[in-house]
């Protein structure tokens, strides 16, 4: 999923970006045409020939300098210039519709991660598989990072920086109750029990979200238990919500409220926003989101819920082996279909996103680096740790453009999850009705 870029200035403002963003920006400077000296005498093999890039979001004084630094380098190995533009989150989709149209787009772009199965289904992108393969610094990106970048077995883009989510929680509860940090599901639930029988029944001691970003706290259940939503074989999708894995973290996720009791039954439909507001009045102790929701829970709260009062903790696996699989969000780079030189395109994004920018790009983003050695520099960091140690298990939803529709449309999980917990089917029946319809949304 897309991320807007968000200045990283202390520890807990790092962490804003760290989760599933929104991608609106405000409007950009203008567009700037970054140049190094003219080249070495030797002539580099580009010289004098000019790339278009396109930057998404609005720069900030640590981008303009990536930027510069980034381009003056191409400048200086290949020759070539680069006319970099700077285009709004929310102008994005039109800007890309329109060049696909009139064949005069950019040469490289940056994309969100899970807008990339959209635009290859439109021909706009080009495989880079070959690429890919041949790029050292590539190859040292975690394989599970490349999953929305590969369609039908073939590379259209290059992971460029990233994110997740992880638990937030009320640190001063669980200081004042001696409650532990999860570090199972068992202790997730026994921290959940003891939240609510001390602060009141109406508290969510681990609030379940049935709204519109539901699947990103039911996903790590699932997938912790093995389980997934659905694969792509044969030429098309095949739904594995009635698989034991799913079922397992399913069952569990809806058992938080129908046998649990650590989330309220009468509030099915909030999603993160909802809890955050709950969260800022004192009515929930934990509950999945992304480091942007400190700022407003302060905000919300008129300051009674500061900095020292909330913290994060990775979701655990089932058996605490470690953090779950959480939700993979993050921008990448692709060459666009119409550019005249596919080679120098394609030394732009190995630069760009190779191990010295690309580690740039995401740290001076307030994103997550992609490469293991940068990753591990965030394990002493109390606030970006659980994001770190989250990403490197994290996965993706299935790669298809009409996910959106079963998940946000036609919130077909949700409702499958409702009509358990409301008691109108049971859990093998929900799943299966679920199922059928996914795999039409999907294979429509």
């Amino acid at each position: 999923m897309k991320f807007a870029r968000i200045a990283t200035t202390t520890a807990t403002t790092a962490a804003l970006a760290l989760g599933l963003a929104a991608c609106g920006s405000s409007e950009p400077a203008p567009a700037a045409n970054e140049q190094a000296s003219a080249p070495a005498a030797s002539g580099p093999k580009f010289a004098g020939q000019t790339l278009t890039v396109w930057r998404l979001g609005a720069p900030d004084e640590k981008q303009n300098k990536l930027m510069a630094d980034l381009n003056a380098k191409f400048k200086e190995t290949t020759g070539a210039d680069v006319k970099l533009q700077w285009v709004p989150w929310p102008d994005a989709q039109a800007k890309w519709t329109a060049a696909l149209a009139g064949g005069e787009g950019p040469d490289v772009t940056e994309f969100g991660n899970d807008q990339v199965a959209a635009w290859v289904a439109q021909e706009a992108l080009t495989d880079i598989t070959d690429i890919v393969k041949a790029t050292p610094d590539f190859q040292q990106i975690p394989q599970n990072l490349w999953g929305y970048e590969t369609v039908d077995g073939k590379i259209y883009a290059a992971p460029w920086g990233g994110g997740t989510r992880a638990v937030l929680y009320r640190k001063d509860w669980f200081e004042d109750l001696k409650i532990e940090v999860p570090k199972t599901w068992e202790d997730l639930v026994a921290a959940g029990k003891k939240i609510v029988a001390e602060k009141g029944k109406d508290v969510d001691g681990f609030a379940f979200n049935g709204g519109s970003d539901a699947n990103m706290s039911l996903s790590p259940f699932v997938w912790s238990a093995g389980g997934d939503f659905a694969a792509f074989d044969g030429g098309k999708w095949v739904g594995k919500l009635t698989e034991p894995g799913f079922k397992e973290g399913f069952q569990y996720y809806t058992d938080l409220v129908t046998k649990h009791g650590v989330s309220r039954k009468s509030a099915l439909t909030q999603n993160s926003v909802d809890i955050a507001t709950r969260f800022a009045n004192g009515k929930v102790g934990m509950y999945v989101t992304g480091g942007w929701d400190i700022t407003t829970i302060k905000e919300q709260s008129g300051g009674k819920i500061d900095d020292a009062k909330m913290a994060f903790f990775s979701l655990p696996a089932k058996d605490g082996s470690g953090p779950a699989p959480a939700f993979q969000g993050g921008n990448d780079i692709a060459i666009w279909k119409d550019t005249k030189n596919v080679e120098l395109s394609a030394e732009y994004v190995k630069l760009a996103a190779g191990k010295e920018f690309g580690t740039r790009y995401a740290k001076e983003g307030g994103l997550l680096p992609l490469y293991p050695e940068a990753l591990t520099e965030y394990a002493s960091d109390p606030v970006q740790a659980p994001f770190a140690e989250t990403f490197k298990v994290a996965k993706g939803f299935p790669n298809d453009t009409n996910w959106a529709e079963a998940n946000d449309t036609k919130a077909v999980l949700q409702s499958a999850a409702r009509s358990v917990i409301e008691g109108k089917k049971d859990v093998d029946t929900a799943l299966a009705d679920a199922n059928k319809e996914l795999e039409e949304i999907l294979n429509q």
